[in-house]
């Protein structure tokens, strides 16, 4: 998942405090698990076993706002130098609506899902078909193909 959109944007904000998510809180993905045991492993260091795990683990990522985990996980061909996080932006639920390829056995694969969110308050989504690639044995988010 990228943070580029279709739309103009406002100035941003490097930095900019993240909602409040601790290791039992339930994971942003919306998988039935803790953050500490899904997301938050992978954050801490963990790889992605497939790409729809990294998928997901890149949205909480940008819930959380941690701008290392999203660079670590970017293709370097794609990689920007920072991530910007939006402090009028809030990401309140993923949906998955297609996966191919991306499992452990697979160089390749794609996600298509769309991430809802607020932007200062006003409700809208971002709908997304990622490309992901393997990179020195791990998943990457390489790029996106916007679909609305």
């Amino acid at each position: 998942m990228s943070r580029r959109t279709p739309r103009p944007r406002r100035s941003t904000v490097t930095g900019a405090p993240a909602p409040r998510i601790t290791p039992e809180s339930p994971c942003p993905c919306g998988l039935p698990a803790t953050y500490a045991d899904c997301c938050g492993r992978l954050h801490a260091g963990g790889n992605a076993l497939t790409c729809e795990a990294l998928m997901r683990s890149r949205y909480a990522a940008f819930v959380v706002q941690d701008a290392a985990y999203l660079l670590r996980t970017w293709h370097p061909d794609t990689r920007p130098p920072a991530v910007d996080f939006d402090p009028g932006m809030r990401w309140v639920r993923l949906e998955i609506l297609e996966t191919t390829e991306g499992s452990p056995f697979h160089a390749t694969g794609t996600v298509t899902f769309r991430a809802h969110y607020t932007d200062d308050g006003r409700p809208d989504s971002l709908h997304e078909k990622s490309r992901f690639v393997r990179h020195d044995g791990d998943w990457v988010y390489a790029a996106a193909v916007f679909v609305e």
